[in-house]
């Protein structure tokens, strides 16, 4: 499936930032869609099939089952992506210290979640990479016997 949607991106000759403009959709949302990451809704199948018509029938509906979230460990052999890992992992503990600081004890959530890939231009005329992860705020919760609905089974 995957390398059939790629191809068709490819004949399109439609970039990821077009394909999500016109779709209404962040630019990583919408390469998740050709990497079976993320669902096709049904409302954005007509303008897909527009935007890149090598796209067959078969394969948009395939594109709007509940995908199997998840990775390939080799992945992380890619520099690219093997780059952002080990920037995450390095300034991991320093962006959780900042987010507990601002927001207290919790985590960013990954399903309420965008982000979004571009470019900038540094100081000295480079071209630098920009990612943006923007994640709904879950606090941890106070696990009170009184707020526990449905508490466990006791002989």
């Amino acid at each position: 499936l995957v390398a059939r949607l790629l191809a068709a991106k490819e004949d399109s000759g439609k970039t990821f930032d077009q394909i999500a403009e016109a779709l209404g959709l962040t630019n990583t949302n919408a390469a998740n869609l050709f990497y079976n990451q993320a669902q096709l809704k049904s409302d954005k199948v007509a303008k897909l099939s527009q935007l890149v018509p090598g796209i067959s029938k078969e394969d948009l509906a395939a594109m709007q089952n509940c995908p199997m979230r998840g990775f390939d460990p080799a992945i992380l052999q890619d520099p690219g992506v093997y780059r952002f890992y080990e920037a995450i992992t390095h300034y991991g503990e320093a962006v959780k210290a900042i987010m507990n600081e601002q927001c207290g004890d919790g985590i960013m959530s990954a399903i309420d979640f965008y982000m979004d890939v571009g470019t900038t231009t540094g100081k000295k005329g480079e071209k630098r990479v920009v990612v943006t992860m923007n994640g709904k705020f879950l606090p941890y919760l106070e696990q009170t016997a009184a707020d526990n609905t449905t508490p466990a089974p006791r002989d």
